[in-house]
């Protein structure tokens, strides 16, 4: 199967940044996209951004001019570049990829298992 394993949050004063990054390793013949979703307590899990494996970007407008995603694709990685952190950017944020595990399947959504980010001073 596909495993995801996050690493780079922490706890960050507000205008800080952080780097988030994931690492997607097993049975992959395609990471068809790979992308950040958070979740705030009391809140519903929401995307924060996506790149496709043609580096074609997708971002939440709360976090448009701040965050940037990238990818490099030779080591299966994607990054999460945060700036300007605000209180509310406090939340569990979770990497994401969809992976064909075969020529012959269809894409399947993969979790990680979430790592904890505080913007507080």
């Amino acid at each position: 199967q596909v495993q995801l394993v996050e690493s780079g949050g922490g706890l960050e004063q507000p205008g800080g940044s952080l780097r988030l990054s994931c690492t997607a390793s097993g049975t992959i013949f395609s990471l068809v996209s790979m992308g950040w979703y958070r979740q705030a307590p009391g809140k519903q899990r929401e995307m924060v951004a996506a790149i496709t494996s043609s580096a074609i970007t997708n971002y939440a407008d709360s976090v448009k001019g701040r965050f940037t995603i990238s990818r490099d694709n030779a080591k299966n990685t994607v990054y999460l570049q945060m700036n300007s952190l605000k209180p509310e950017d406090t939340a569990v944020y979770y990497c994401n990829a969809v992976v064909r595990t075969h020529w012959y399947t269809s894409g399947s959504d993969y979790w990680g298992q979430g790592t904890q980010v505080t913007v507080s001073s």
